[in-house]
């Protein structure tokens, strides 16, 4: 997987403005061109800066687009959430996840994000690799870890922490996410999006409780 590299400056405010600037200037074109089409020039003048600065920050493409699609999904899900505090009732902290993972996945953003990655994967495998490395497996990875605490603690019992973070996910995603991402049907509202976590988080705790 591409090294993720942070900007490499003092990390003064101007230099994180840059940083989010050209950020938001890959999303765009990586979304409007496509991954092949899009060049670093491109994505320097889109964001109002030199080529230099954005190699400054983002040594490659690869890295760019790696470091894009992070933090499309750390908007939604900082890893602040997937931690396990003292005395925080585990129902309460996979909510949290569960209305995060939900709000991400029925954006516009990252609908058009998949679509572009089932579009081009085939062309392109790498680009598939880096699409989840960076985004859909660090997720897993970082609900594995707190399932671990969770088994630790006696508060469920899992005997395939891996296993049961896709398990999760793939219940919120569920019938609902294929159709939008499809084009069928548009993405749950608000009250319908709640139930549906809800009744997610409610079938994981029976299927794991001790």
């Amino acid at each position: 997987m591409p090294k993720v590299t942070a900007a490499t400056g003092p990390g003064r405010p101007k230099d994180l403005a840059k940083r989010q600037a050209i950020l938001e200037a890959a999303k765009a074109l990586f979304l409007t061109l496509g991954y092949a089409n899009t060049s670093m020039d491109a994505v320097a003048t889109a964001a109002g800066v030199s080529k230099l600065t954005v190699y400054s920050h983002f040594t490659d493409k690869e890295t760019l687009f790696s470091s894009a699609v992070v933090a499309t999904c750390t908007a939604q899900l900082p890893e602040l959430i997937f931690e396990l505090p003292e005395g925080v009732p585990l129902e309460q902290v996979l909510l949290k996840i569960g209305r995060g993972f939900q709000a991400l996945i029925s954006s516009d953003l990252s609908v058009k994000l998949h679509r572009l990655i089932m579009a081009l994967g085939n062309q392109d495998p790498k680009l598939s690799q880096i699409f989840f490395e960076a985004g859909p497996m660090r997720v897993l990875h970082e609900m594995e870890a707190l399932l671990r605490q969770a088994d630790a603690r006696g508060l469920l019992r899992i005997e395939l922490p891996a296993n049961a973070a896709e398990h999760f996910f793939c219940l919120l995603k569920g019938a609902a996410n294929f159709r939008l991402l499809l084009g069928y049907a548009p993405a749950l509202d608000a009250e319908a999006a709640e139930a549906h976590v809800q009744e997610v988080v409610a079938l994981f705790m029976r299927a794991y409780r001790p």
